[in-house]
C-alpha cells in the first residue's frame, strides 16, 4: 500500500473513543449522555441557558480525567512519528486522547474540551477547570468566556487546512464515523474526486459507505494498529 503514497488524510470520529469510555456524540437514542444535542451543541442552546451548557461541558472536560488513549490513538501516533510523507489527522472529537497518545500532526475541527473561547475577542486560552457563565477573558476583559466548541450552525476549524490536505491525498482513512454530520461526511467525496484511496474503518457501515473503496468493519483498536502495521512495513 506504501509504494504509491505520498499524503495521508485520516478522520476520526466518536467511534475511536468509545473504546476508551468516552461517549459518542449522537447515541442511537439521538441523545448525548442524557441530553438533547439541540439544548447543548447550539448557540441558541447556550444563549437561552448558559448555566446547563457550561454545566454539560464541564463535566465532560472533568471525565477525561477517567479515560486513557487505546491501541487505536497509540496507533495513529505511531504513524505520525513514523511517515516520512504528509500526514494529517483531523479529527471530530473534542478530547484530548490522540495528543495524549503522541499525535502532533492533527487538527480539532470540531474545537477541544480543554480550551476556553471568548466570545468577544475571540481569544482562545488552554482550560482544564470548571468554565462557569461569566468567565472574565484575560485578553479583552470581557466576561464571555464559552467552551470552545464548534456548535452547529457554526464554521469548522481549519477548513482551508484541511480542504488543501485532502486534495493532495494519495490516501483518506475515516475511522469511527457516522458519515452523517458535514462538512466532515464530505471529506470522502473530495478525497475520491482528487484521486486518493479511500478506506473506512468502523464497526458498522456508515451512511457514506458507497463513496469508499474498501470498508473494514471491526473495532477501531484492532483494525487501526493493523493498518498502521501495513503502512509502515
Amino acid at each position: 500500500m506504501k509504494a504509491d503514497i505520498q499524503t495521508i488524510v485520516i478522520l476520526t470520529g466518536a467511534g475511536i473513543s468509545a473504546e476508551s469510555g468516552l461517549a459518542t456524540f449522537r447515541g442511537p437514542d439521538g441523545m448525548w449522555e442524557g441530553h438533547r444535542v439541540e439544548d447543548v451543541c447550539t448557540p441558541e442552546a447556550l444563549a437561552r441557558n448558559p448555566v446547563l451548557v457550561h454545566r454539560f461541558y464541564d463535566e465532560r472536560r472533568a471525565t477525561l480525567a477517567t479515560v486513557s488513549p487505546n491501541p487505536a490513538h497509540d496507533a495513529l501516533a505511531a504513524l505520525d512519528a513514523a511517515w516520512p510523507g504528509e500526514l494529517l489527522i483531523v479529527t471530530q472529537n473534542v478530547d484530548d486522547l490522540h495528543e495524549r497518545a503522541g499525535a502532533k500532526r492533527l487538527i480539532h475541527m470540531h474545537g477541544e474540551l480543554q480550551s476556553a473561547l471568548c466570545a468577544a475577542c475571540g481569544k482562545a486560552v488552554p482550560w482544564t477547570q470548571a468554565l462557569p457563565p461569566g468567565t472574565v477573558c484575560a485578553a479583552c476583559g470581557q466576561p464571555r468566556l464559552r467552551p470552545d466548541i464548534v456548535f452547529f450552525g457554526e464554521m469548522p476549524y481549519q477548513m482551508d487546512v484541511i480542504d488543501e490536505a485532502l486534495r493532495r491525498a494519495g490516501l483518506f482513512v475515516s475511522i469511527g464515523t457516522s458519515g452523517a454530520v458535514y462538512p466532515a461526511a464530505g471529506f470522502v467525496q473530495t478525497a475520491r474526486h482528487a484521486g486518493a484511496r479511500t478506506l473506512e474503518l468502523n464497526l458498522d457501515p456508515s451512511a457514506g459507505s458507497d463513496y469508499f473503496d474498501e470498508t473494514r468493519l471491526g473495532p477501531a483498536s484492532l483494525l487501526v494498529p493493523h493498518l498502521v502495521r501495513d503502512l509502515l512495513e
